[in-house]
């Protein structure tokens, strides 16, 4: 999973603090992926740096001053390149494709044709594993072929799974904008 592009999808929704960037990535992403606060300040002064975030307000705080980020046009033509981006199969791809679906459902982008997306990469990747498993030479090079069939195909029926809870999801992600929006 990508960080910055999970913390620019979180920037769109709203401009937060490091530290509020933080609870909201654990909250939603966190089990899946957790990072640390460090991970989280390093990658927005990357971020910064490349300008796709910007600093836009600095606040007195306890202990350092409290810095608000938000995201730049370029931080949004981004962030919109990279979910409408299919990604090839792989294993583990699943964390990857989750945050996607939800980052796409809230700010409103269509979810559904990103699935789609990556449903017909799935099933090209497939083609080509299936003819490499066909054309395997040694018992090694058919059974790593397996192998890469049975991830995308895992993938594949995940996608329809997720396809099919939308809506809910949808609804889900709706509800728990409640009291992060500022």
């Amino acid at each position: 999973m990508t960080v910055s592009h999970t913390l620019l999808g979180l920037l769109e929704e709203a401009d937060r603090h490091g530290y509020d960037l933080k609870q909201a990535y654990d909250r939603r992403f966190g089990a899946a992926k957790p990072i640390r606060f460090g991970q989280v300040y390093r990658t927005l002064a990357q971020l910064v740096r490349d300008g796709l975030v910007e600093v836009v307000g600095v606040e007195p705080g306890a202990g350092p001053d409290r810095k608000r980020y938000a995201i730049t046009p370029e931080g949004v033509t981004d962030l919109d390149r990279w979910l409408a981006e299919p990604e090839d199969p792989q294993p583990q791809l699943q964390t990857v494709l989750f945050t996607k679906v939800t980052l796409a459902l809230m700010s409103g982008r269509p979810a559904g044709e990103f699935l789609d997306a990556q449903r017909l990469r799935h099933l090209d990747a497939m083609r080509v594993l299936t003819a490499a498993r066909r054309e395997a030479v040694s018992a090694k090079d058919a059974l790593l072929a397996d192998y890469r069939l049975f991830h995308v195909e895992a993938d594949l029926r995940w996608i329809e799974h997720a396809a099919g809870r939308l809506p809910a999801l949808a609804e889900e992600v709706d509800d728990d904008h409640g009291p992060d929006r500022s």
